[in-house]
């Protein structure tokens, strides 16, 4: 019998994107869809680059097809095997598997090599000497064309010396570049003579010195995707001015096969930056701890923070494919967290700051065990054993010695119920004489209460969590919050970026206290501690006789209410 679900992904329409492979695929103009995931290795994968991930791999998916990993590493300077693995780790974790075909556009150097000189015979491309800021230069603006340099119609022969002398490395880097000859009037600034190979003196991560000329990105791209047979090329919109470069190379060599670039918008994330070279100045500047920090967008640290990959998953799926870029609120990821914690996140207690409840009428020796719930909606998750004894901690917030009638916690003349505990009476409070802070509570009991209900029927408001003082455990709790304090970091062109950093993104709370059970959690369990958030063991950080739990998300959206 065929599902619901499997009924209501049938009829829910393509995208753009999908239907152009639906219609190849019913044309015949493909029978095997090939796509490909092209990361430069030269930083951590963030949540724009899932986006991608999702669209390539999730279309190899349902069309049976394959998909690339390939590394365009063509930057020595930049590049570095450590983000090739931990590229491979973030694709993995997931849940997308490339088998055997994690390929490195410098496999191409040779082909691509030939395919220049391929272009030089033809005369389609020659060897300029001017300096890079010449080239600017001469490149012309929107409004004026360029101007041909002065090395544009240099012969065929000599074009192909120097290219060779650029090759064995003769030249000083900078001196000496190989240009495609295409049209230095064209309206797209991309089609005029751009430079396709460039001398860089620099270590390559996977073939050392061998070469002393690197071919560009764009140049290497599309040849890399047509060696590979990809049918469609799919790309975020800003490489829209690009594609007819993409098509001039392909068409201009008569390559034997032709794949199709289609572009996409880009996410855009409210709250955080999507520029791998800003994220990389916020690391280099120390202004997070590193590119897994839990405050980055990055799959490494959302990883850290809690996120799970379902969770990406369903967001990517959530917020779609379009041809226009636009602004996805912050809210929308984290509301795809919570979807996927709540239902399967166990339950636990943890008092964040602290104050002390001694409990006048309960015995002083006494530790009795209540049972709690593992999840209050999921009855198959069972119980579990709480210590109970006369002294505990709870939230200093959930006390006033002067509460508003609404306030439906600990106070004077107040009742609570402690949960899964007993219901307790306010008797008296003690303060520090120098802070005013208040350091104990002391309430009694109703040991006819145990579960939390009364036997006369009485009914109580508030509920609060609590820890036994005797038996919790101390821990180390990072709240953490939006990285940044603006929707737009970058939108104010008068203040750097950095300057909008919210100051409050990472509060550390040294003296939260939990359950027992707390202390054996493996790194990398989540949990939601009940009236406090969904919270994730720290998989770097942690140490065995004091864990360390990141937030990884409120319960609900506070930044709403701080707007409101």
């Amino acid at each position: 019998m065929e599902k619901k679900d499997d009924r209501e992904q049938q009829d829910k329409p393509l995208d753009f994107i999908r239907q152009i492979i639906a219609d190849d695929l019913k044309s015949g103009k493909h029978s095997k869809i090939i796509t490909r995931f092209p990361p430069e290795p030269n930083g951590f994968l963030h949540i724009g680059h899932a986006k991608s991930i999702c669209l390539n791999f999730g279309i190899k998916e349902e069309n049976n097809g394959i998909c690339n990993l390939r590394f365009d590493d063509t930057n020595p300077c930049k590049e570095d095997n450590i983000y090739v693995e931990a590229i491979k780790k973030d694709v993995k974790w997931l849940g997308f598997d490339w088998g055997e075909r994690a390929l490195f556009s410098s496999d191409y150097f040779p082909q691509l090599y030939e395919y220049a000189i391929e272009l030089i015979k033809m005369g389609k491309a020659y060897v300029c000497e001017l300096s890079a800021d010449e080239i600017r230069e001469y490149r012309g603006t929107l409004t004026e064309p360029g101007k041909e340099s002065p090395w544009r119609d240099r012969p065929v022969k000599e074009n192909l010396e120097l290219f060779k002398r650029m090759k064995n490395g003769e030249f000083e880097e900078g001196s000496h570049v190989l240009r495609a000859k295409i049209d230095m009037a064209s309206p797209n600034l991309n089609m005029r003579d751009p430079v396709i190979y460039r001398i860089l003196e620099a270590e390559h991560h996977r073939t050392g010195n061998t070469w002393k000329i690197y071919p560009m990105y764009d140049y290497t791209h599309c040849l890399s995707d047509m060696l590979e047979n990809i049918t469609h090329s799919l790309c975020t919109l800003e490489f829209e001015d690009h594609r007819p470069l993409y098509d001039w190379t392909l068409d201009t060599l008569k390559t034997p096969c032709h794949p199709r670039q289609i572009e996409f918008a880009r996410l855009n994330l409210t709250y955080t930056i999507m520029s791998k070279r800003k994220l990389m100045q916020l690391v280099e500047g120390r202004h997070v701890d590193g590119w897994d920090d839990p405050r980055m967008i990055t799959l490494s640290g959302l990883r850290r923070r809690g996120y799970t990959p379902a969770s990406i998953r369903n967001f990517a799926g959530t917020i779609g494919v379009g041809k226009r870029d636009s602004w996805i609120d912050m809210t929308v990821l984290e509301n795809a967290i919570r979807d996927d914690l709540n239902p399967i996140a166990p339950r636990r207690m943890c008092v964040l700051d602290p104050v002390k409840v001694i409990l006048d009428n309960y015995p002083e020796d006494l530790v009795e065990e209540v049972e709690g719930k593992n999840h209050p909606q999921n009855p198959e998750m069972g119980t579990r054993m709480l210590p109970f004894s006369r002294e505990l901690y709870i939230e200093r917030a959930d006390f006033m010695e002067d509460p508003p009638r609404k306030f439906h916690r600990l106070g004077p003349g107040r009742e609570v119920r402690l949960r899964y505990g007993y219901l307790i009476q306010y008797v008296s409070h003690e303060k520090d004489e120098k802070t005013g802070e208040i350091t104990e509570i002391h309430c009694t009991y109703d040991p006819e209460t145990k579960g939390g209900s009364a036997p006369d029927g009485r009914k109580v408001k508030g509920t609060i969590h609590w820890v036994s003082a005797k038996k919790g455990v101390n821990i180390t709790v990072r709240l953490y919050d939006r990285l940044f304090k603006v929707e737009n970091p970058e939108e104010d062109r008068n203040t750097h970026f950095i300057d909008q950093l919210n100051p409050d993104s990472m509060i550390t709370m040294d003296r939260a206290v939990a359950e027992p059970e707390i202390a054996g959690l493996a790194p990398g369990t989540t949990i939601q501690f009940e009236r406090q958030g969904y919270f994730c063991v720290d998989p770097t950080t942690s140490e065995h006789n004091r864990p360390i739990l990141n937030r990884t998300v409120t319960l609900r959206d506070s930044w709403a209410k701080r707007k409101s």
